[in-house]
């Protein structure tokens, strides 16, 4: 299951019933925004306990359809890397 957008704003409102729904909806948008904004100038963005995004340039390069073997030009773009925090990564895989 999916951790989506509606339910951080339900646990929002739940750890912070003094707020209206609508203002708690603004705050994350405007978080989310600002994560996006940051990434489009080609900075970092870090939240120390969680992780870090990134951007990475990839270059232009030939590759391969792999339905017909055709080759196809893929042009240069911009991806988006996250690494996590080692909390995060001990969390995750303390099951093991």
């Amino acid at each position: 299951m999916a951790l989506v957008k509606s339910e951080i704003l339900k646990k929002l409102r739940d750890n912070y019933p003094n707020f209206q729904k609508k203002d708690l909806e603004k705050f994350f948008d405007i978080f989310i925004n600002e994560i996006k904004q940051s990434l489009q100038k080609g900075e970092r963005v870090e939240f120390r306990g969680f992780g870090i995004w990134s951007t990475k340039s990839q270059k232009a390069r030939i590759s391969r359809n792999p339905k017909t073997g055709e080759k196809v030009q893929t042009p240069k773009k911009t991806v988006i890397h996250f690494k996590m925090a080692k909390e995060i990564f001990k969390k995750v895989n303390e099951n093991d």
